[in-house]
């Protein structure tokens, strides 16, 4: 995968690193560390998952020290094991303790997302069905979220409102209906922006099927006998996106009802942190 443009992702780095140093800088560092004394790290896994967040911890490093040598053995998307080494960070010992927080925050955070991301993406195997993310990411990062989602071999949804037109049950409420909801939406709507309807019942998926204009359904907290009827009702007129209480014991039985997609908020709002660390 083609990493990020640099430009996008330099403001989070800088701006976490701003928030770590503060306005003295590391003044532990200061006080006990040497000056040019140079040392070699290792950032090393002690549990094995899926790498995302290399490309943030790299920059961590270079733009606190840009003379830092850096060589990333495991990059983002990579399945790595319990000892891995992940990356080698040569040259000023200070340098490399200032960093090391915001680079393991960021390695740790989105490699967790990428790992959790991988183990839904092995559960639908041998099905149609594509795993998800949502918007509900943490403020500020979910451009580097949804990347994580990438590498642990998901698919990508909306990145903000802007993307696309997703019509849930509060703006079906607000607009007076279905049929109205759909009839405004398509009207403004470009050939380039697709629609998709959310529902909670097959009565309602009935009544889009009838008004039309929709290009996905999303299938919102229905049991899987139910999916397995919408499917069958649908019968691919539509893409069909499965939604709401998606648990990771789930997911099998969720995909082969045949399903498009399943989207899973728990991928960036409740991943565990994948645990590494930086060793001298």
């Amino acid at each position: 995968m083609t990493p990020l443009p640099p430009l996008l992702l330099e403001p989070l780095v800088r701006a976490a690193l701003t928030e770590d140093l503060g306005p003295a800088g590391d003044i532990t560092t200061r006080a006990v560390i040497p000056q040019g004394l140079r040392y070699k790290a290792r950032l090393n896994a002690r549990a094995g998952g899926t790498v995302s967040g290399m490309q943030l911890a790299e920059m961590a490093f270079h733009l606190v020290d840009p003379s830092l040598q850096i060589r990333t053995l495991c990059p983002d998307g990579s399945r790595i094991a319990a000892g891995d080494t992940l990356m080698q960070i040569d040259g000023s010992a200070a340098s490399i303790l200032s960093a090391e927080r915001v680079a393991l925050n960021f390695a740790g955070r989105l490699s967790g997302i990428a790992t959790l991301t991988a183990a839904f993406v092995h559960a639908a195997q041998g099905t149609q069905a594509r795993i998800t993310c949502t918007r509900k990411t943490t403020p500020g990062l979910r451009l580097v979220e949804k990347e994580a989602v990438l590498h642990g071999g998901g698919a990508a949804h909306r990145y903000g409102l802007s993307d696309a037109i997703l019509i849930k049950d509060n703006h079906i409420a607000a607009a007076g209906g279905i049929a109205k909801a759909l009839q405004a939406a398509r009207a403004q709507a470009s050939h380039m922006r697709r629609i998709e309807i959310e529902v909670d019942t097959l009565d309602q998926l009935e009544e889009v099927l009838a008004t039309g204009g929709a290009d996905v359904v999303l299938l919102d907290n229905m049991d899987t006998a139910t999916l397995t009827r919408a499917v069958a009702c649908v019968a691919g007129r539509l893409v069909l996106e499965a939604s709401g209480n998606m648990r990771l014991e789930r997911i099998a039985e969720v995909a082969a009802t045949g399903v498009d997609f399943i989207s899973v908020g728990a991928l960036t709002h409740s991943a565990p942190v994948l645990d590494l660390g930086l060793d001298f």
